[in-house]
Order: C-alpha cells, then sequence, then structure tokens
C-alpha cells in the first residue's frame, strides 16, 4: 500500500513542486524501480557512480528520502553482507528515518560506522552522520564529523552546504554581524575551492541561511525581498561574484548544481536584480529546491511562484 501523504500541504503539489534527484535520470529511474522492491537497479546505479562523491552522496541521499528504503536496504544486505553500497544505504536511510522522528538516534549512528568499516574511504556514511548531528549534535561533534568527509573529498558540495547552515545558527542575538563566523566560513571554503568548484556560491548560500536565523530571532522581516540583508555594500559584493562566477562556468552536469542556481536566484531576486534573476529561473525550470524559498517560515513553492512570475512577468 502507498505511504500516507507528508503532513501539511498536499500530496499533489508537494509531488509537482519538489523532486530532490534534481533531473538526474538514472536516479530517478532506480527510485522506481526500487520503491518496487527491485534493488539490483540500485545496486547498478551505485556502481556506475563510482568515486563521483558528490553525486553519489546526491543520490543516496535522495533514495534515502522514500519510506520503503531502509526495509529494502537490510534485504539487500542480508543478501550481500560484503556490500558497502547496501551498508551506505542502509545508514542514510536509517538517519533520515531519525530526522522524520520515526527512529532511535543510536541506531543511525550504529548503522553509519558500520557502512564506515565497509568503506573507509567513502566520504558518504560520514555526511549521513554530519546531516544527523547538524540536527542533534554538539559543535564539536559537527566539526570533527565535518573534518572526516573533508578528508576524504575536500570540497563536498553537501557537507558544506550542511556546516553553513548549522554554522549560520550560532549567536543569533548577534544580528547583523559581518564578521559573523559564517561568513569567515563560507568565503574560506570558496578561496580553498577548486577554480571549477561550485562551493564559490557558498558565500551567497550562508548570507541566505544567517538570513532565516536572524528573521526566525526577529531581526528581520519574514519577508526576505522587504528585508535589507541583501542590499547592503558587502553584500552586493558577494552576489556580484557569485553570479560573475557562474555565468563563467562551464560544467553544468554537477549532479547539485540547481540547489546553487535557486540560492543565487533567490538572492538576486532579494537584491531587486530582475534580469539576472530571470536568467536564473530560465536555467532553474522545474527544478525548484524547498531552500532557501521556504526561509524563514513561508511555502517554498509560493515564495518561488511569486518571485518567478514577478521577474518573468508572468502570470
Amino acid at each position: 500500500q502507498p505511504p500516507p501523504p507528508p503532513l501539511g500541504r498536499g500530496r499533489k503539489r508537494a509531488a509537482h513542486a519538489f523532486d530532490l534527484a534534481l533531473g538526474d535520470t538514472e536516479l530517478i529511474t532506480a527510485r522506481a524501480a526500487l520503491a518496487q522492491g527491485r534493488w539490483t537497479a540500485v545496486r547498478a546505479l551505485l556502481v556506475a557512480t563510482g568515486d563521483d562523491w558528490d553525486r553519489r552522496g546526491h543520490r543516496v541521499t535522495v533514495l534515502a528520502q522514500e519510506s520503503s528504503t531502509q526495509a529494502w536496504a537490510r534485504d539487500w544486505l542480508l543478501a550481500e553482507p560484503e556490500s558497502a553500497d547496501a551498508a551506505v544505504l542502509l545508514a542514510v536511510a536509517t538517519v533520515q528515518r531519525v530526522l522524520n522522528r520515526k527512529e532511535k538516534p543510536d541506531r543511525a549512528r550504529k548503522a553509519c560506522h558500520s557502512a564506515v568499516a565497509l568503506a573507509p574511504a567513502d566520504p558518504t556514511p560520514w555526511l549521513g552522520l554530519l546531516m544527523l548531528e547538524r540536527a542533534l549534535g554538539s559543535d564539536e561533534d559537527v566539526v570533527r564529523i565535518f573534518d572526516e568527509v573533508r578528508h576524504r573529498h575536500p570540497d563536498h558540495h553537501h557537507a558544506h552546504h550542511l556546516m553553513t547552515a548549522r554554522l549560520a545558527e550560532r549567536r543569533p542575538g548577534a544580528g547583523q554581524d559581518p564578521l559573523h563566523e559564517v561568513y569567515d566560513f563560507a568565503g574560506w571554503s570558496a578561496e580553498q575551492a577548486p577554480a571549477d568548484s561550485p562551493l564559490a556560491i557558498l558565500p551567497v548560500v550562508a548570507h541566505a541561511e544567517r538570513y532565516r536565523v536572524l528573521a526566525a530571532a526577529g531581526w528581520e522581516p519574514t519577508d526576505p525581498a522587504a528585508s535589507g540583508h541583501w542590499v547592503g555594500r558587502r553584500a552586493r559584493q558577494v552576489m556580484k561574484a557569485a553570479f560573475d562566477w557562474w555565468l563563467e562556468w562551464e560544467r553544468d552536469d554537477h549532479p547539485r548544481s540547481h540547489v546553487d542556481l535557486n540560492f543565487l536566484a533567490h538572492a538576486k531576486f532579494c537584491e531587486g536584480r530582475g534580469a539576472e534573476a530571470a536568467a536564473l529561473f530560465h536555467r532553474i525550470g522545474p527544478h525548484v529546491t524547498p531552500a532557501p524559498w521556504s526561509y524563514p517560515d513561508r511555502d517554498p513553492y509560493t515564495a518561488f511562484r511569486a518571485a518567478r512570475d514577478s521577474v518573468l512577468g508572468t502570470a
């Protein structure tokens, strides 16, 4: 029988608005097979993904969101006890169940460490732990786990986004502090990354994550476009550098590129740069991501549609 609809908004709109696969057609095919209990399609997908760590992380985390994945991954691991792919998928699916409040955190931690033992070079089980501790852990745990990811893949995209979101939550009472540590982290990460790395966009992500925290604490209006957060001199410099980088970026095949495009489109819209936002909306197409359109507490699809329609002039 089908899983229950998600809490809150209607299933149809959620399905229409957000597919976390972000256009990865091979992933979409394997996910459909897994939903029917055919884990061999996922096995072939993960073998083909190899050590493209950003793509592996993307595919595993998307598969882990499905309600039946934990059970199928457990079956797969019973059939193939030495399979690192099965262990990693089970670990991240268990993390996802903890985040959905359907599992105890210690079970997820244990599953992640079992996956680490089978796949010591793979950052993905550490990514699972980072997803977990970003929500539940101490600052020390989060930094330690992030270092384990970076040790295996220095410019891991998803891990840097998780770390940025967590750092932005430090010292909400500091208000509009241009020297806040989240900006230092994002700037440093962008500078350390290779020239073609999408971590060049991380300072924009940091800006949006800090807005989320400040708006929730009452320091900023809850309508981001009405906030001055995107129009100060420092903000303008960050947005211009990120947009210029995007214009020159040749690689459109990064598995999480649409995450960056959504953050950049949101920033350009909030900055009042309609033409630049329009170019980004065209590139996003149907691949909307909930963050940052949901910030601080909005219906993300409604916010995205309103921003896109106002820029592109469509009703």
